[in-house]
């Protein structure tokens, strides 16, 4: 199991418990069963208490000033404020929190965004278990940082096509071309809708398919679902 994540200085000071010995947690899901089953999962535990539970992120951070936490552990989509909002206020106005971010998806953007936005400790999917989950609260707790295995393998997959499609240097125009591509416009449609000649409209087939080193309109396809180009 990765306990890091790729890029990031790892070197911390360990942060003091609060007094009553207990890694105080405040929870924030849109979902209700997500909050009974996480506060489900940790009742009696002898090293958390929750401080408080809410399925409304705006309210997280009249709260945090109200009740100090250790840790938040937000959910990354959510309806009235993002996860990625929601952190960034909460590392403004309260620096001293720790943030893991529970998600369904350990999309890459998604993390990144994460990461980028608000200088979370940690990533971990809501399919997590028990012990890992303990894991990733202590590792945090002590000022490191915990990203689950899966969400490590995202980012790489996320890199890695990022990586080639620089490589690919494909154009605004040819993007444009892919998603009618994908829609499955023929040549003459696409030289309408763009109002281009089709002799332009074929010599752009041929540069992404070249530049893709791909060969059917199939692989294509799935080269832009892979690469976000659609």
């Amino acid at each position: 199991m990765y306990s890091t994540k790729p890029n990031f200085d790892l070197s911390y000071k360990p942060l003091p418990l609060m007094k009553s010995g207990k890694i105080t947690l405040a929870l924030v899901d849109d979902h209700q069963i997500v909050i009974d089953g996480l506060m489900s999962l940790l009742k009696g535990h002898e090293k958390f208490r929750f401080a408080f539970a809410t399925t409304d992120s705006t309210e997280v951070i009249t709260k945090l000033a109200e009740t100090p936490v250790d840790i938040l552990l937000t959910d990354v989509m959510m309806p009235k404020m993002p996860g990625n909002e929601l952190a960034r206020k909460v590392k403004e106005k309260f620096p001293e929190v720790r943030i893991l971010a529970l998600s369904m998806s350990g999309q890459g953007d998604l993390v990144n965004e994460m990461i980028n936005d608000a200088d979370i400790s940690g990533y971990v999917l809501k399919n997590i278990g028990k012990q890992e989950l303990v894991k990733a609260l202590e590792k945090i707790a002590t000022g490191g940082i915990y990203f689950s295995e899966e969400v490590i393998d995202e980012l790489q997959r996320s890199s890695q096509r990022k990586k080639q499609k620089e490589e690919a240097h494909l154009t605004d125009r040819e993007i444009e071309i892919i998603r009618l591509i994908e829609k499955e416009y023929n040549n003459k449609q696409i030289a309408e809708e763009l109002f281009i000649s089709e002799r332009t409209v074929e010599t752009h087939r041929k540069n992404i398919f070249r530049k893709t080193n791909i060969n059917s309109v199939i692989g294509l396809v799935k080269y832009a679902y892979e690469h976000k180009l659609i």
